[in-house]
């Protein structure tokens, strides 16, 4: 597959991920569990379809550790017994927040359920989590970057 648009080489393009990019640095640096920031990643890029993202956050989080168990058992997260109460109350407020156009928002128990494992700051690192993610991956299925050759690392 080829990419509709070349994002690499765009100098609009470099512009809007350099601050993308940035956004992504703020919540990587707020304390919020590096584990859980690429679970969320990982379950919003299936959700939308973005197989660049997939491959790239489901290689960031092996080179850092995580199980091949845990990340064949994302996508199904709520019968897997691989996951914390912590990481299933991020993973489903990721799946509501990704999924807003179903009409039904993020539900006020999911929302506290987030809140009894994530404090203020941390919630809000993990919704803005959720929309880079998403703006991500939107920008990535939309030009349909291909994936598969990410390496760790590949973006600093």
């Amino acid at each position: 597959m080829e990419a509709r648009l070349n994002v690499f080489t765009s100098p609009l393009a470099g512009k809007l991920l350099k601050h993308f990019a940035m956004a992504g640095k703020v919540v990587t640096d707020s304390g919020l569990p590096m584990t859980t920031q690429e679970l969320v990643k990982i379950r919003a890029s299936q959700i939308n379809g973005c197989g660049f993202c997939l491959d790239m956050h489901t290689k960031e989080a092996a080179a850092a550790g995580e199980t091949a168990q845990r990340l064949h058992m994302v996508a199904a997260w709520r019968e897997a017994k691989v996951f914390t109460e912590a990481e299933r109350a991020a993973l489903e407020l990721a799946e509501q927040g990704t999924r807003l156009a179903d009409g039904t928002g993020v539900s006020d128990e999911v929302w506290e359920n987030a809140a009894k494992y994530y404090d203020e700051e941390q919630l809000l690192a993990l919704v803005s989590l959720i929309a880079v993610i998403n703006a991500f991956n939107r920008l990535n299925v939309m030009t349909q970057q291909p994936a598969g050759d990410y390496v760790v690392g590949q973006f600093g």
